[in-house]
């Protein structure tokens, strides 16, 4: 049976860990992408005491492009087998803030980490991915405005991310190229992005975690789609 290997950017910690969880119960062996060492082995415990075959962690630092470089080029050297890339790592912005007081600077660092960032990664990591007929997955939220939930900085973000999602899965199919890409929005989740917010119509990592994975493991072609697993709904 073909090896099934998975790198989760920010798999250390909140969707990211439950996404790595719920992959690695499945049967793929995960690579933890994380900032730090200590972060990372502190989950890489974790998981292998849930019965997660871990490999080994690389260091992701969306903000730096010689870091993802690096990275890129240790995934290629120790991971040779990597099929699916899961684009989770990203920071929130301030989202305290309405459009007229948010900072310009908050704007560019957080579409630096989450669109540029995850871009850069992912360009370095296509071709190997293709070289395996691999798969992307993006989390994000829908490029639609919400009444109910609109921090600039982040929708902003993630709105350059499903465009990059779409025009990348319109190129490989024009060009015949053996990858695959789609985004899934795992809707409101009780996470430190966004201070353990708890509300009605929030999920937990637990459930989020088992239903990316299902979904990955589904056996069907996504391309270019934009799947959501719960609707962002009104705070009461």
């Amino acid at each position: 049976m073909e090896e099934k290997i998975v790198l989760v950017t920010g798999a250390n910690k909140g969707i990211g860990f439950g996404i790595a969880k719920h992959l690695g119960l499945s049967g793929w062996k995960v690579v933890v992408g994380a900032r730090n060492q200590q972060r990372a082995e502190k989950a890489i415990s974790e998981l292998e005491a849930t019965g997660v075959q871990v490999l080994g962690w690389t260091n992701i630092e969306l903000d730096n492009l010689s870091s993802l470089e690096q990275a890129a080029k240790e995934v290629n050297e120790k991971f040779p087998g990597l099929s699916l890339l899961v684009n989770n790592a990203g920071i929130p912005g301030d989202m305290s803030v309405d459009s007229q007081h948010t900072e310009i600077d908050d704007i560019r660092k957080t579409l630096d980490v989450n669109f540029i960032g995850t871009f850069a990664l992912t360009k370095a990591l296509l071709p190997l991915l293709a070289q395996n007929n691999g798969r992307i997955v993006n989390i994000t939220v829908p490029s639609e405005i919400s009444p109910f939930w609109h921090p600039l900085a982040y929708v902003t973000s993630k709105a350059a991310q499903n465009a990059m999602t779409g025009v990348m899965a319109t190129e490989f199919e024009q060009s015949g190229t053996p990858l695959e890409i789609f985004s899934v929005h795992p809707g409101p989740t009780t996470t430190d992005l966004n201070g353990n917010m708890s509300l009605p119509g929030f999920h937990d990592i637990e459930t989020v975690g088992r239903k990316t994975a299902e979904l990955i493991n589904d056996g069907r072609n996504h391309q270019g789609e934009f799947i959501e697993l719960y609707p962002i709904v009104k705070e009461d």
